[in-house]
């Protein structure tokens, strides 16, 4: 019912988008004539059915045609989100073309245009890949002799049809060239289809730390099965942190909880924090794995130190983080509660379309030091 529910709603918000792109461009010069119209809606018909299209044709075993659908009905996806939002900005501006009337079908115009130069940078910008953030984070409790110490900070990959072995191998070696000490991947490893991913399995099992690679679910691996994204994640020689906590070094530990909403979502409630801190000692210093950033007041009453969240994709299409900031204020970047700093990633890929625009990926570095005082 869940599912059913989701489903009605992704499917309304697409039709609608569709209607509305299509409503707009309509009257635009370049749509005017009967043949221009045929264009405007045989793409629109098209761009509508690709993407669910490829997935049931995947899902038959038509990959590589339902793989190229996919991608394709993804890109557009990201195409039309920017469409629809640089045409209801010049509703906005004209009032829906009640004023300024002589400039409406320009600026409609420019809008389409601009949409689509958006569109190709933020392919572009994915293709390229996470940029690395260095970032040193002072802990008050850490030991002296854990003072220096590095994680490398992934989130939100998203492996699947779209993002692939290549794109995980390029990740891989970027994470390994940092040198960290630690691997952290703060969930969405997977993007819904746990088989794809285990195709993928030799690859995972290369990442590799001197301290070991840890991993929570996120919402993403309940969609794909809680049960065998928990194997993956064994299997790729990971340690998933589920409500639990393990020490780095004497004073200072690791934990993490799965996520909350994802669990509440398939029926599965499990995120429990403190659960995860049963044996982490008062003075110890604690760093904590949480795909979503959320319940960051707990976390701080609770002694952590340092949160690693991610989820948000840092909104991945300017402008959609201003819908993500409403849900998610803290959506992206570092943030402080009390003597708790927050790292909230953009996400190391993308999900959906495969574009990254004015929200690029990233992969944090984060060096711990012994705070003075």
């Amino acid at each position: 019912m869940r599912f059913a529910v989701f489903l009605a709603i992704v499917l309304s918000v697409w039709l609608v988008q569709h209607l509305y792109v299509g409503w707009r461009l309509w009257p635009v010069p370049a749509f005017a004539s009967a043949v221009g119209r045929r264009v405007l809606l045989a793409g629109l018909a098209a761009g509508f059915l690709s993407y669910p299209l490829g997935r049931i044709l995947y899902a038959v075993g038509w990959h590589a045609t339902g793989r190229a659908l996919e991608y394709a009905g993804a890109v557009w996806m990201g195409t039309l989100f920017l469409l629809f939002a640089s045409l209801l900005f010049v509703d906005l501006v004209t009032l829906g073309g009640w004023v300024l009337r002589p400039w409406v079908g320009g600026l409609r115009t420019a809008a389409l245009g601009l949409s689509l130069i958006a569109a190709v940078v933020g392919l572009v910008s994915a293709k390229l890949g996470p940029r690395v953030v260095r970032l040193e984070v002072p802990l008050a409790s850490l030991p002296p002799a854990a003072d220096g110490l590095t994680i490398a900070h992934l989130s939100d990959v998203h492996l699947g049809t779209i993002l692939g072995p290549h794109f995980l191998e390029r990740l891989i070696e970027r994470t390994h060239e940092l040198d960290p000490d630690v691997v952290a991947i703060t969930g969405d490893l997977v993007d819904g289809d746990a088989g794809v991913v285990e195709e993928m399995l030799p690859q995972l099992r290369s990442l590799r730390a001197p301290k070991g690679v840890f991993a929570v679910l996120g919402n993403h691996e309940y969609y794909a099965g809680r049960d065998r994204s928990r194997a993956l994640l064994r299997n790729a020689g990971f340690t998933v942190l589920d409500n639990a906590a393990q020490e780095l070094h004497p004073g200072l530990y690791l934990a993490g909880v799965p996520d909350a909403r994802g669990s509440a979502q398939t029926g599965a409630a499990e995120a429990d924090l403190q659960a995860a801190l049963v044996g982490v000692g008062e003075d110890a210093a604690l760093v904590l794995l949480q795909h979503a950033p959320e319940a960051e007041q707990a976390a701080a009453e609770a002694g952590v130190d340092l949160m690693l969240s991610g989820h948000t994709h840092g909104g991945q299409l300017w402008p959609f983080h201003y819908l993500v900031q409403r849900a998610y204020p803290h959506y992206a970047g570092v943030y402080r509660h009390g003597g708790m700093t927050q790292v909230v990633s953009r996400g190391s890929g993308q999900w959906g379309p495969p574009m990254r625009f004015l929200a690029p990926s990233e992969i944090y570095l984060i060096t711990l030091r012994r705070a003075n005082g």
